[in-house]
């Protein structure tokens, strides 16, 4: 089985990565790739027949015979010819949903819409294009939830405590235009703790996989600007029969039965960002792929045939049957470049990571140097993943390991897996 992960950060590494270690037969391709992933995976794209547009992905594919697609990175999934409209086209089997369904991520308004229409739980909103409308919406009430339309790497969205910060970000995105053109979502702040709830979709059918929570904020107590990501925890543990039958009684099966309704065929991976109120638990986001850095979290934790389980889907049937995942929890430790998220530096020597051991390293922003050794190449460098019998086994383990691995200006949490426990 010939099967292709689009995308190139940690989040494609591990789908990789748990692709490699299913009981079927594999032979696996990466598009865009990294160093660290081309360990596992050969390059679609090569000097001979290089990938630059969504037509010559696909025409790479049909050269080499790809059984499978597996749509890592969302932004593949919105451009104009979708990722995955576009490989129904040519009768590839995607694991990820068409550009109208992938809406739900594209658009937070969409979104909100979505969940208006179809009675789920979620915050009050408000869509507005300017600042004075903003400013409306806003209405001195504080703090205050402003996301950009669009996508932004999980950097447009800002809890604003205080008219100052408010202004900031309004400036940021309305005058500067720091996510591009776009509308403004002002939403009502919502107050409890996160949790990201995964569910694999194939048309009427979906499975709920183990539950994550991630960490958005650069530093310890959840200060500082939002990132793409600092770590995440996961666990069953992390949900009780009660709650878990209550979001999906309220969320996941509302919302597949509102894909249908509104005809919006979806087979991939569906992330629910949920608030736990006092009212019971709200949607915040929705994410049409795997979340990162939760992915490298969650997918160390599955056992079985995770390679013949996306396939299968990805043709139409869901196999719940094939994959399990392991008891204890899970833990991922980002750690990002200096400057990071405002800015990003590169080329840092890495030191260390031939010493981890009983743990995963996952690649986000690396790349080799020309003597061979692995370098930062900005942003969320890499991620540390481990396990334990108990949360803190995991967080013991997940520290131990990540303090062998160094290079100039790193920045890592102190607080993943303790924080909001």
């Amino acid at each position: 089985m010939k099967i292709l992960v689009v995308g190139k950060g940690g989040r494609e590494h591990a789908i990789l990565t748990a692709i490699s270690e299913s009981p079927s037969e594999t032979e696996l391709y990466s598009f865009p790739g990294s160093d660290a992933i081309f360990d596992l995976a050969q390059p679609l794209s090569n000097a001979e027949h290089p990938v630059e547009t969504v037509a010559s992905l696909i025409a790479a594919m049909q050269r080499v015979g790809i059984d499978l697609c597996v749509a890592g990175e969302e932004s593949y999934l919105v451009r104009e010819e979708g990722l995955a409209n576009a490989c129904a086209v040519a009768g590839i089997p995607c694991w990820g949903p068409p550009k109208e369904s992938a809406q739900l991520e594209a658009s937070k308004e969409f979104a909100k819409e979505f969940l208006v229409r179809h009675g789920i739980p979620t915050g009050g909103y408000a869509g507005v294009n300017s600042i004075d409308e903003a400013r409306s919406a806003i209405a001195g009430r504080y703090p205050t939830v402003l996301k950009f339309d669009g996508l932004a790497a999980g950097k447009g969205v800002a809890v604003c405590p205080d008219e100052a910060s408010a202004e900031e970000f309004l400036n940021e995105v309305l005058v500067e235009r720091k996510f591009g053109e776009g509308r403004l979502l002002v939403e009502e702040f919502l107050e409890g703790p996160e949790i990201s709830i995964f569910a694999s979709l194939v048309d009427r059918d979906y499975q709920i996989l183990a539950p994550a929570r991630d960490y958005k904020r650069i530093y310890d107590g959840d200060e500082g600007p939002n990132t793409g990501g600092m770590g995440a925890v996961s666990s069953l543990e992390m949900l009780d029969a009660e709650l878990r039958a209550q979001i999906e009684d309220q969320i996941v099966r509302p919302t597949v039965e509102g894909l249908i309704a509104d005809g919006l065929p979806y087979r991939g991976f569906l992330y629910f960002g949920l608030m736990l109120t006092k009212d019971g638990p709200k949607v915040i986001e929705y994410n049409c792929r795997f979340g990162d850095p939760e992915a490298e979290a969650v997918l160390p934790m599955v056992r079985g045939d995770f390679a013949t389980y996306l396939f299968e889907a990805a043709k139409g049937a869901l196999r719940p049957d094939l994959i399990s995942f392991s008891e204890g929890w899970s833990i991922c430790l980002v750690s990002a470049s200096a400057g990071y998220p405002a800015s990003s530096r590169s080329g840092d020597f890495i030191s260390g990571l031939d010493q981890v051991s009983g743990a995963r390293v996952f690649h986000s922003g690396t790349r080799r140097s020309a003597a061979g050794n692995y370098e930062t190449a900005g942003g969320r460098v890499l991620v540390i993943s481990a396990s334990g019998a108990t949360r803190a086994e995991a967080v013991a383990k997940v520290y131990a390991e990540s303090d062998k691995v160094d290079f100039a200006g790193r920045q890592r949490r102190s607080d993943i897996g303790t924080r909001n426990f």
